[in-house]
């Protein structure tokens, strides 16, 4: 009979008295400890897990985003490139953590439901600033937050700079393309309205890819992006109404009715509004 392997025998640390270790570096205690559930319900912990998980993705897309704007801004589209195909994956995991919650029933979720008291997702500080960067920028969603100076701040913060949208289309106009009244915007807190100088800038990038590919590939990854994101708000309603039927959400909206309303949103409307007129 062999003798058990030894990862030391080849050179592997196994002691770490001193040393920063794996779990020092990624602080795994603090991370491992901020699941506390509230009721002595089984799949509470599910709950905690999956809502936690998903705002440490959001965290990583907060931060592609912002460097892809910076990007973007410089006239350096190669990197931006890559950090939106990263926000794709990155919805594509929130998408695929729905998979997961979907294993809890009605009638598991009504065992730990009434411990969540008024709090939401709806209230989650990082899923409006992704909403704000990208170029939703609806200032009634502020309110939950006005409890919270350091994030109203934050949420402030990003609307008083351009969106992810808007500074494709300030590249457009830098690189002679007409985009009308969005070239002389300076207020930057309202959600724009499609125009049809914007519009008909993408239909001569999109009739002449080979001429226009930088501008080409930007746009496809911005679409990639929001269709991701569409899927995430999808299956998130589709959850939802799975769970708690048409119930009013915790935090007060009308639960699936609500999210369903959002499906209606479009990041980047001239984008999609371009197919039908190639």
């Amino acid at each position: 009979m062999s003798e058990p392997y030894d990862p030391a025998s080849e050179g592997a640390e196994m002691s770490f008295k001193e040393r920063m270790s794996y779990s020092d570096y990624l602080h795994l205690e603090k991370v491992l400890e901020a699941q506390t559930p509230l009721s002595s319900a089984h799949d509470e912990m599910l709950f905690i897990i999956q809502h936690q998980t998903s705002e440490l993705w959001m965290k990583l897309a907060l931060h592609e985003i912002g460097a892809a704007i910076r990007s973007i801004r410089a006239d350096r589209l190669e990197p931006s490139f890559k950090m939106l195909s990263r926000v794709a994956r990155i919805f594509e995991q929130l998408n695929n953590a729905w998979d997961v919650l979907r294993t809890m029933t009605p009638s598991e979720y009504t065992e730990f439901r009434d411990a969540l008291g008024q709090s939401s997702g709806f209230q989650s500080w990082q899923y409006r600033a992704i909403e704000f960067m990208a170029g939703n920028r609806n200032l009634a969603m502020l309110g939950p937050h006005k409890h919270r100076p350091d994030l109203s701040q934050k949420l402030e913060a990003i609307l008083a700079e351009p969106s992810l949208y808007d500074e494709a289309l300030l590249l457009l106009a830098r690189n002679g393309f007409d985009i009308g009244v969005d070239a002389k915007r300076t207020d930057w807190r309202e959600t724009r309205t499609g125009n049809e100088e914007v519009l008909v800038a993408w239909q001569t990038v999109y009739r002449d890819p080979q001429r226009y590919w930088m501008f080409y590939e930007l746009a496809e990854k911005l679409v990639d992006f929001e269709d991701y994101f569409r899927r995430w708000r999808f299956n998130h309603v589709t959850t939802v109404e799975r769970i708690i039927g048409l119930k009013r959400g915790t935090g007060g909206t009308s639960g699936a009715s609500y999210l369903k309303k959002m499906l209606e949103v479009v990041l980047f409307p001239e984008l999609w509004t371009v197919r039908t007129r190639l």
